[in-house]
């Protein structure tokens, strides 16, 4: 399974690097696959890990903020092994190299 989502602190001002850096802690320290840029967060693994992870992650956010706002999408692939994060971009780029780009 692989999911991306975000986590916005709601009524804490326009910069927040302390709410999501308590969120980045628990995410590292997870030991799952991840990768994160300017708008999403990918983790890569089972349902329940995962799962938790955000729950965790959603859970430091909202200790510091009022409200915390959360967008999840999720890729559930049922008996696919481990790799999603970085195998769906490798098997793109394959496909754009066999069309000469």
């Amino acid at each position: 399974m692989l999911i991306a989502f975000t986590l916005t602190p709601v009524g804490v001002g326009e910069s927040f690097p302390d709410e999501i850096a308590d969120a980045v802690e628990i995410i590292r320290a997870s030991g799952l696959p991840y990768r994160s840029d300017s708008m999403y967060t990918m983790i890569e693994g089972e349902w329940e890990e995962v799962m938790d992870v955000v729950r965790r992650a959603t859970e430091a956010v909202a200790a510091r903020a009022p409200r915390v706002q959360l967008v999840l999408k999720a890729d559930v692939w049922p008996g696919r092994p481990g790799g999603l994060l970085d195998g769906k971009i490798g098997a793109f780029e394959r496909h754009m190299a066999d069309r000469g780009q």
